[in-house]
C-alpha cells in the first residue's frame, strides 16, 4: 500500500518521502489531497471546523480530500492561510500542470480500467470500434513521421478493444452522429468492412450503438467527442477531445454536465433497432453504389 510522509525542513524546504510505492502510481492530484487530508488532521480539525476556518462547505473540502474535485486556487491559497503554510497552492499549482502536460492526460490507463464507458463521436467511427484499415486511414490524414509511427499507432488503437472482450468485458454505449456513417474512407472496401464491424458489434451483449439522425440539427457538443468512464471506484470521468486538444476531465461538477449533455443527445438519438437499421441500408447503398478510391 502507498504511504507519503511530509516533512518540513529549514534548509531543504518541503520535500516528501514515498515508501512501498511500487504498486501504486504517484500523481500530484493525489499528494494533493492526501496532504490536505494531513494538515486536518494534524490540526485536529473536523470538516465542518475547518468550513467555518476558510469559508468551504464540509462536502467541498471533503472532495477536495478524497480527490473527487482538484478546486480552484482561490481554495488552495485560502487553506494555506488557515494551516499557516505555503506550500498548499504550489501543490495545487502542480496538479493542475500535470494535467495539462498531456494530450491524453492518462486517459489510456482510465479507459484501460472502465468497467462501463459511455462515448459520442461527432466525425470517426469510435476508436474501440475501428478495424484495422479504418484506423491506419485516420492516423495517416495526420501525416506521420514514417511509416512506423503510424504502425504503432495502429497497434496501439487495436490494442485498445481488448477491453470489449474477455470474460468481465467492459460496457460500452455508442453514440454516432450520423455522419460518422456518412463521411467515410474513399476506399470501398474499407468502408463495408468499417460498417460490417459496427453491424457487427451491434450482436454484442456489452455493446450497443445509436445514430444521432441529421434531422437532430444544432447541439452543445457539435464540435467534441466525448467519452464518459465509469471506474471500477465507483467514480466517473470524463474525456473531451476537440481537433487539436484533448483533455481527461475528473471535477465532478463538470462531469455531471457533461453526462447531462450527453443524455440529452441520447434523446434526439434513433433507437439501437433503428441505429442498426440505418448502418444496414448504409452498408447496402455503399455495395450497390461503391465508389473507386481516388489514386
Amino acid at each position: 500500500m502507498r504511504r507519503l510522509t511530509w516533512c518540513q525542513d529549514k534548509e531543504k524546504g518541503l520535500s516528501f518521502l514515498m515508501k512501498n510505492a511500487g504498486e501504486a502510481t504517484i500523481t500530484a492530484r493525489s499528494m494533493y489531497a492526501e496532504e490536505l487530508a494531513r494538515l486536518r488532521k494534524l490540526h485536529g480539525w473536523t470538516l465542518v471546523e475547518l468550513g467555518d476556518r476558510c469559508n468551504y462547505e464540509q462536502s467541498y473540502l471533503h472532495r477536495l480530500e478524497t480527490g473527487g474535485r482538484l478546486g480552484t486556487l482561490e481554495a488552495a491559497q485560502a487553506l494555506d492561510r488557515v494551516y499557516g503554510t505555503g506550500h498548499v497552492a504550489k501543490l495545487w499549482l502542480l496538479a493542475k500542470e500535470e494535467a495539462k502536460r498531456s494530450r491524453y492526460g492518462g486517459f489510456a490507463e482510465v479507459e484501460a480500467d472502465a468497467t462501463s464507458i459511455q462515448e459520442f463521436c461527432v466525425t470517426t467511427v469510435p476508436g474501440l470500434l475501428q478495424t484495422r484499415a479504418y484506423a491506419e486511414t485516420q492516423l495517416r490524414t495526420a501525416e506521420p513521421e514514417n511509416e512506423k509511427v503510424l504502425a504503432n499507432g495502429v497497434a496501439a488503437r487495436m490494442n485498445r478493444q481488448d477491453i470489449l472482450t474477455g470474460k468481465k468485458p467492459t460496457i460500452y454505449r455508442g453514440l454516432l452522429d450520423e455522419s460518422v456513417i456518412r463521411r467515410l474512407p474513399q476506399d470501398p472496401a474499407v468502408r463495408a468492412e468499417q460498417l460490417e464491424r459496427l453491424i457487427d458489434a451491434m450482436q454484442q451483449p456489452n455493446i450497443s450503438i445509436q445514430v444521432l439522425p441529421f434531422r437532430a440539427g444544432m447541439h452543445s457538443l457539435l464540435n467534441t467527442a466525448l467519452q464518459l468512464l465509469w471506474l471500477p471506484t465507483g467514480r466517473t470521468v470524463a474525456y473531451v477531445e476537440t481537433d487539436w486538444s484533448g483533455q481527461l476531465i475528473e471535477e465532478i461538477e463538470d462531469v455531471e454536465r457533461l453526462r447531462l449533455l450527453y443524455d440529452q443527445l441520447r434523446d434526439s438519438a434513433l433507437s439501437p433497432s433503428e441505429s442498426l437499421e440505418l448502418l444496414r441500408s448504409a452498408l447496402e447503398e455503399h455495395v450497390s453504389c461503391p465508389t473507386s478510391p481516388q489514386t
